[in-house]
């Protein structure tokens, strides 16, 4: 391998370093590293911006548009109470209920609003019936992804990997190629989540003949101040019969916490209590003068207590705050809102919270009033705000139906459009329908024109751009050949097929620790120089590289609905890898079995 070849390898170990360490922004990170080898000669001008121009990454900007105008129009709204089941059933038969719909939905539009759109509704339904959310949830992040796998618009990956395929003389795929093998792996997820989800996900296993189980997942911390009528009360497992509806977790006293919910302890004055209610609990607590709900002060004098609301907000990369302390990013100043809690990785934070460093996912929990959501709630420095146990549907009938048949005839059009061809040379393809439905979803204000720019993810396009240019840089340094050469070496024994699945592998593995599309741009050169050498069509090893990138399950990181569900489910990182690794593996399973079945080598 040349030098080039050795500058190219460092620079994307410093970049994935840099991505798994989230230093900055990963469209900052990979266009630094697409900078470096531009001032190196490795690439030229034209080869560092040709990713921006590129027409799949086009397309995907374009689809944020159509996805946001359909989320405007409130049908997804409308279709997630109209189909969310009414009664409790057993497990089995609720989660594909849940999954199938939102997988069909993601197929066609981008998952990330999908889930951010059924994700509270989800968790609102299920404290109706008494169920813990944290069964639904991740197996909602997990539709969109099996939605996303098993059409050409599914994943903004797929368009990736599309573009790379056009770019480099490739037919690239149509509308429902990806879906012979994304069905499949879709089929045998939804199977292995309704048998083996409610033993695998946390939270308190549903059974069907049970039902006075009594879901309590909102919780709030209570302090006991001086004069408190409960000072010196007994509680027994968590319940105290004069606080009715709340069940006391935990105490915290003298900066030691204990878990309250076995055997017998006395209030005192100064206790903290973690109590976990129903949604509707705030104002419960907010007419007691025993107890004080910790951040009231932060408001008292500037909301009314009657005018208060709990509210759950996911940051996004886009908050101001990211890496900065509650005290120093003050969010009363920015936002009206006090922070009560911070939801991360699965813990409740309310211990020193004035210096919890803030991260991109953490779910904080506020109270402040109804106009935070007016005012944040379509701002994309959250990746969802909430509003505890609120769902309203919005738009009206005749924007719901457009928004509607404008998707069935961008979907269509882009699936038959290949079967026609133009005198002008017009290619009735993806980019062609997505663009006018764009357009005419705006001009009909659908999609209300002043936001056009704020949904759309610029960062994620720029990482587009940057690993398209870094993928040429490997081409033209002679990494690609060197690396593909050693997946061959160590795959040679199994043929075409143990370099199929080697990768499927190194994609799924780099998806899991960078963001999916990186993944994607950066073996596809790999995969490429692979199948050169081999003698044999490259297209199976791109059809491997998209569902590989898009199959990420077991890490919440891997992908953003992973990471949105984490924020809101408040799941930790080794339940992700729990329920998520054997899904990778079965995926990993079919893929091997079935590509060179659909595609020949």
């Amino acid at each position: 391998m040349t030098i080039d070849g050795y500058i190219v390898f460092g620079v994307i170990i410093l970049c994935i370093f840099a991505l798994a360490k989230e230093v900055m922004r990963p469209g900052l990170i990979l266009f630094s590293g697409v900078t470096v080898l531009m001032a190196m000669g490795i690439i030229n001008a034209n080869e560092t911006l040709s990713g921006f121009s590129n027409k799949g990454m086009i397309t995907i900007a374009i689809l944020f548009l159509v996805s946001e105008g359909v989320r405007q129009s409130g049908a997804l709204n409308r279709l997630a109470q109209a189909y969310l089941p009414r009664k409790r059933g057993r497990m089995t038969f609720l989660l594909p209920r849940i999954m199938i719909p939102v997988s069909f939905l993601s197929a066609f539009l981008n998952n990330t609003p999908v889930v951010i759109i059924f994700a509270p509704m989800i968790k609102k339904w299920a404290e109706k019936l008494n169920l813990s959310s944290q069964k639904f949830l991740i197996p909602l992040s997990y539709a969109a992804i099996f939605g996303g796998m098993c059409t050409l618009i599914g994943t903004s990956t797929n368009l990736v990997v599309h573009g790379l395929m056009l770019e480099n003389g490739y037919a690239g795929f149509n509308m429902f190629e990806l879906g012979k093998v994304g069905v499949f792996v879709a089929i045998i997820g939804f199977i292995y989540m309704s048998v083996f989800g409610n033993r695998l996900l946390p939270g308190q296993k549903i059974r069907f003949a049970v039902t006075n189980n009594d879901s309590k997942e909102y919780y709030y911390d209570l302090i006991i101040p001086a004069n408190s009528k409960l000072i010196g009360k007994e509680f027994t497992n968590g319940k105290l019969s004069i606080l009715k509806d709340l069940l006391i977790h935990s105490v915290e006293r003298e900066g030691a916490k204990k878990d309250t919910t076995k055997g017998t302890f006395t209030i005192q004055e100064n206790d903290k209590l973690m109590v976990a209610g129903k949604s509707d609990s705030l104002n419960y607590i907010l007419e007691r003068d025993d107890v004080e709900l910790q951040g009231l002060d932060l408001v008292t004098g500037h909301i009314p207590k009657s005018d208060l609301k709990q509210y759950q907000a996911v940051l996004s990369p886009r908050f101001p705050g990211i890496g900065k302390n509650i005290v120093e990013f003050n969010f009363y100043d920015h936002y009206q809102a006090a922070v009560l809690a911070v939801h991360r990785n699965g813990e409740r934070i309310t211990s020193d919270i004035r210096n919890v460093k803030l991260k991109v996912g953490d779910s904080v929990v506020l109270l402040t009033n109804e106009r935070f959501i007016k005012n944040w709630g379509e701002s994309k420095i959250f990746y969802l705000t909430s509003y505890f146990g609120d769902h309203k549907t919005k738009g009206n009938a005749w924007k719901k139906w457009t928004a509607f048949i404008i998707l069935l005839i961008m979907v269509v059009g882009s699936t038959v459009g290949r079967y026609f061809s133009s005198k002008d040379g017009i290619t009735f393809d993806m980019f062609y329908f997505a663009a006018i439905a764009a357009i005419v979803m705006i001009w009909l204000n659908i999609m209300p024109h002043q936001k056009y720019t704020k949904s759309i993810s610029w960062d994620l396009l720029i990482t587009i751009a940057s690993a398209f240019a870094i993928s040429k840089a490997m081409q033209n340094s002679g990494a690609a050949d060197a690396m593909a050469l050693s997946t061959i070496n160590f795959a040679k024994a199994w043929g075409p097929i143990g370099v199929l699945a080697a990768v499927y592998l190194m994609t799924s593995l780099f998806t899991e620790i960078i963001t999916n599309n990186a993944a994607a741009a950066l073996v596809f050169p790999i995969a490429l120089s692979a199948a050169t050498q081999l003698g044999v069509d490259p297209q199976p090893f791109f059809v491997a590289i998209a569902i590989a990138a898009s199959a990420s399950f077991a890490t919440p990181i891997g992908y953003q609905t992973n990471l949105i569900v984490q924020g809101i489910g408040n799941y930790r990182f080794r339940e992700f890898l729990k329920i998520g690794l054997p899904l990778n593996i079965l995926a990993f399973i079919i893929t091997v079995l079935l590509v060179p079945l659909f595609w020949s080598f």
